[in-house]
């Protein structure tokens, strides 16, 4: 019997997006199903509800066999003091850590206080490697070997793992337990639509993990690295069932589909919405996916089918920028305005990811490419570029943090045009206005979705 404690330590998120938060919660239930299984419990101490006092108490009083710590681009900032109040308050316990961070930056781990840190493959198999490894030799016996997919401490070394990461098959996945998450929680980060997080305010989302894996091949996307090319795709009548299953436990009001290219297999994207038009499960939901992936006959279809809302990677529209993107990618004002057209036309709210600093673009031009997307009545959510292949395992933390998306990964160098009132470059104040400006643009789409409960 090996208990387990998965936690998300203290931090203030610079983003929030339910789904980035599931993998906490699949990787509990898939060490639930092992023969043996211990207390398995998760903690979600970034969600602004639990302070270092509730951790301590916590750490003191379930001293947890293991403790398994995920990571994300945003979460390393509160990982020393952690290190530090498990060993002082439950020194009996092995650390591991897992997440998107630790899949592209593994050795950066390797500074802090941990036992283990999977660095490929799903977290599941990695954590459950881990744990299952204790189960048989005890948790005072630090292995003497990798695993798949992680990389584990033996005195001052760090042991190479044994393989690249095992990946599950999507019938294998266990899906989130919709009774442990803090949904209420949740609710108070959607709540402010000018933030541009990915929720829908006001209204209660679940979740459904639906795929895994993308083969379109972004160069600043981590889902390819870390879960693979070939997608993975869970069944239709899977996730009929739950979604079925916990609108029946907890007031939910709208379904997020969590798959980087929703419509990549658009027999299965039909043959749900047929589902959904059919009932007796027909839930509003949103999604996200590629323009290439769409197309008019698909988007009319999806609007019957209840979605409310489709996102989609526009990036820019500026030829100089499109290089470096896939060919899949290179979209011009006349695709996107269609595509605008047909999701007006289906009553689906168009939400349209733009990249900031891409390279080849101007600020001038992410002007123009963000005004045209408005002017059709699209929903923008711009994110700064983040070259993730140029992070290092010599990084310090704060060099880290400014990987999230919304800081410039790059330090700005002192120059003398540098504006007195920012103390930025001109071009990179203009930059952060983007993502930091008055936001006066803001949803309406949560009206089209029925509340079940009031708040």
């Amino acid at each position: 019997m090996t208990d387990v404690l998965l936690i998300w330590p203290p931090h203030v998120p610079s983003y929030f997006n339910a789904g980035h938060h599931s993998p906490l919660y699949m990787v509990a239930g898939h060490l639930r199903r092992r023969p043996s299984p211990g207390r398995v419990d998760t903690c979600e101490a970034g969600t602004l509800s639990m302070n270092w006092k509730g951790v301590g108490d916590l750490l003191y009083q379930g001293r947890y066999d293991v403790i398994a710590v995920m990571n994300d681009f945003d979460a390393v900032d509160g990982l020393a003091r952690f290190t530090e109040y498990a060993r002082v308050l439950s020194p009996r316990s092995r650390l591991i850590t897992f997440g998107r961070l630790s899949s592209l930056n593994p050795t950066y781990f390797r500074q802090f206080d941990l036992d283990a840190v999977v660095q490929s493959g799903d977290y599941e198999c990695g954590v459950a490697h881990y744990v299952n490894g204790l189960a048989e030799s005890g948790p005072e016996i630090a292995p003497v070997a990798g695993f798949p997919g992680v990389a584990v401490r033996h005195g001052t070394q760090w042991l190479e793992p044994s393989g690249h990461g095992d990946r599950l098959a999507p019938e294998e996945w266990t899906l989130p337990d919709v009774d442990e998450i803090p949904y209420q929680d949740y609710d108070r980060f959607y709540a402010k639509d000018e933030h541009k997080f990915c929720g829908i305010p006001f209204r209660r989302e679940l979740v459904v993990p639906a795929a895994r894996g993308c083969p379109v091949g972004c160069e600043f996307c981590e889902v390819p690295e870390i879960f693979g090319l070939r997608e993975r795709r869970m069944t239709v009548d899977a996730v009929i069932d739950y979604i079925r299953d916990s609108y029946s436990r907890h007031p939910f009001e709208y379904v997020a589909f969590y798959a980087p290219t929703f419509t990549l297999d658009r027999r299965w994207v039909r043959e749900l919405c047929e589902r959904f038009i059919e009932g007796p499960v027909s839930p509003q939901w949103k999604c996200a996916t590629t323009i290439h992936h769409l197309g008019e006959e698909l988007v009319a279809l999806m609007g019957r089918a209840g979605c409310v809302r489709i996102s989609v990677g526009l990036e820019t529209l500026e030829a100089e920028g499109q290089g470096g993107l896939p060919r899949s990618k290179r979209i011009e004002e006349e695709r996107f305005g269609a595509l605008a057209r047909w999701c007006g036309a289906a009553g689906i709210e168009l939400n349209a990811f733009v990249i900031v600093g891409l390279p080849g673009t101007s600020v001038e031009g992410t002007a123009r490419t963000v005004e045209f997307a408005r002017s059709l009545g699209a929903r923008v959510r711009p994110t700064m570029y983040t070259p993730f292949h140029e992070m290092t395992g010599e990084m310090t933390t704060h060099q880290i943090a400014r990987y999230n998306r919304q800081l410039i990964s790059a330090e700005p160098v002192p120059d003398a045009a540098d504006d007195d009132r920012t103390g930025q470059p001109p071009e990179a104040d203009a930059r952060y206005a983007f993502l930091f400006g008055r936001e006066d643009r803001l949803t309406s789409v949560h009206e089209r979705i029925p509340q079940r409960t009031t708040r």
